[in-house]
C-alpha cells in the first residue's frame, strides 16, 4: 500500500521534511542557548549591582576591553567634561517618543578620556544640532555602569555633524584629540549635579525574555512538518485503497496521473 513512498516525488518530499524539521530543531536549540546566556548574564549583572563601585582604572586597566564579565560594573571616575567633542545619538526612543542620547567625553587626570552617556532628552530626530542641557562645569566625580562598545560599523559610530547612531569608543577615537578608554559609561550619579538633568538609562530587564517560547515555537514547527508528512502519506494511501470512479468504472490509477 505504501510502495508509492519510494517514488521520486515522495523521496524528495521526505528529504524536504527532514531538512525543514532539522532546521527548526536547530533554531529551537539556538534559542535555548540564548536563554542560558541571558540567565548567566543576569547573574553577572545582579552581582555587579550589589557590589560597591570601583575606580575605572581598576575595573578597566589600560589596554583591556569591556566584555560580558565586566559589563554593568559600577565604576567611578573624576575629570572634566569636554563639551566641544560632545555628540548625540539620534533615533533613540523612550516609550515611543523620539529623542537623543547625549554622549560627552570625560577627560581624566592622565589626559585620557572615557565616553559618558549622560542621558536622554526628547527632541525631533530631524534636528541636526538639538539643544541639550550642558554638563556641570569644572571637575566632576561620576558613577556609572560600564558598557561594551556597540558593534555597528563606522558609518554608525563615527560622528557626522555631531551625531552618531551607536556608541563606540572605536568609532569616536579618530574624532577626539586624546586616547579613549574601551567602552563607555551610562551615567548614574555625578557631583556636582547638572542644573538640568537628562533622563538616565533605565535598569536592564533581568527576566528570561521570549527565548524559551521561541524555542517551543520552532520545535512545534518541526513536529508539524513531521506530522504533516505522515498525514499526506496516509491521505494518499487512502486514495489509492479507494480508487476514484470515472464514468461508473473504478480505476486504480493515481488521479494525479490522469
Amino acid at each position: 500500500m505504501f510502495r508509492f513512498l519510494m517514488s521520486i516525488r515522495w523521496i524528495g518530499f521526505a528529504i524536504f521534511v527532514v531538512l525543514l524539521a532539522g532546521v527548526c530543531v536547530r533554531l529551537g536549540l539556538w534559542q535555548i542557548h540564548r536563554l542560558d546566556h541571558r540567565l548567566d548574564q543576569n547573574k553577572v549583572i545582579s552581582a555587579h549591582f550589589k557590589a560597591a563601585p570601583v575606580d575605572l582604572s581598576s575595573a578597566l586597566p589600560p589596554g583591556d576591553g569591556v566584555d560580558d564579565s565586566t559589563e554593568w560594573t559600577r565604576v567611578t571616575a573624576t575629570g572634566t567634561y569636554d563639551v566641544e567633542h560632545q555628540v548625540t545619538v539620534k533615533f533613540s526612543t523612550r516609550d515611543g517618543a523620539p529623542g537623543v542620547d547625549v554622549v560627552t567625553p570625560l577627560v581624566l587626570a592622565d589626559g585620557s578620556a572615557v565616553l559618558v552617556d549622560r542621558g536622554w532628552i526628547e527632541t525631533n530626530n530631524t534636528v541636526d544640532h538639538p539643544d541639550v542641557p550642558p554638563p556641570p562645569p569644572g571637575e566632576v566625580s561620576i558613577m556609572g555602569w560600564l558598557r561594551q562598545d556597540n558593534g555597528a560599523g563606522s558609518d554608525a559610530t563615527r560622528p557626522v555633524n555631531g551625531q552618531i547612531r551607536a556608541i563606540s569608543s572605536i568609532g569616536m577615537a579618530t574624532s577626539v584629540p586624546y586616547d579613549l578608554s574601551n567602552g563607555y559609561l551610562n551615567l548614574r550619579t555625578q557631583q556636582p549635579a547638572a542644573d538640568d538633568a537628562l533622563a538616565l538609562e533605565p535598569k536592564p530587564e533581568l527576566g528570561q525574555g521570549p527565548h524559551f517560547f521561541y524555542a517551543l515555537q520552532w520545535w512545534f514547527f518541526a513536529l508539524l512538518a513531521s506530522v504533516g508528512y505522515f498525514w499526506f502519506a496516509w491521505a494518499e494511501a487512502k486514495e489509492r485503497r479507494n480508487p476514484t470512479r470515472i464514468d461508473g468504472f473504478a480505476t486504480t490509477a493515481d488521479p494525479r496521473d490522469l
